[in-house]
C-alpha cells in the first residue's frame, strides 16, 4: 500500500488564519457595493443568434397583421419564431421581412436579474 501524504497542520492553519482576517461582509453588502462600483458596466444579458425568413404569414382578418416566421441556426428550442411583420429601421421609415432574408435576432432580458454570486 502507499502512504498519503498529508498536508502538515501548520499550513492548514495559515491559510485558515488568511480567510479569517479579511473582513466579514453580509451578502446585502456585497451585491451594494458590487452596485456601487462605476468602473463595473451593468449591461443586461443578451445573446444574438442567426436566422432566416422562412414564410410570410398572411391572415384573412384585417385586424390581424401578417407575420414572418423565422428559424433560428443550430437552436432546436427556437426552431420557430413568429414576428410582426411591420418592422422599423435605424432612420425610423417602416420595413417588412421577405421570404428568405437572413436576419440576426437578439434575445434580452427584461427587468432585474438575480445576480449570480461565487463565494
Amino acid at each position: 500500500m502507499k502512504k498519503r501524504h498529508r498536508k502538515p497542520v501548520n499550513t492548514i492553519l495559515a491559510t485558515i488564519r488568511a480567510e479569517l482576517a479579511l473582513p466579514r461582509m453580509s451578502k446585502s453588502a456585497r451585491i451594494a457595493e458590487r452596485e456601487s462600483d462605476t468602473t463595473r458596466v451593468s449591461q443586461q444579458p443578451r445573446t444574438v443568434m442567426p436566422g432566416t425568413v422562412d414564410k410570410i404569414i398572411q391572415f384573412r382578418t384585417p385586424r390581424l397583421r401578417e407575420m414572418a416566421q423565422i428559424s433560428i441556426e443550430g437552436e432546436p428550442r427556437y426552431r420557430e419564431l413568429h414576428v410582426e411583420n411591420s418592422l422599423t429601421d435605424e432612420h425610423g421609415d417602416e420595413v417588412k421581412l421577405e421570404k428568405g432574408a437572413q436576419v440576426e435576432v437578439t434575445v434580452t432580458v427584461e427587468g432585474k436579474r438575480k445576480p449570480i454570486e461565487k463565494l
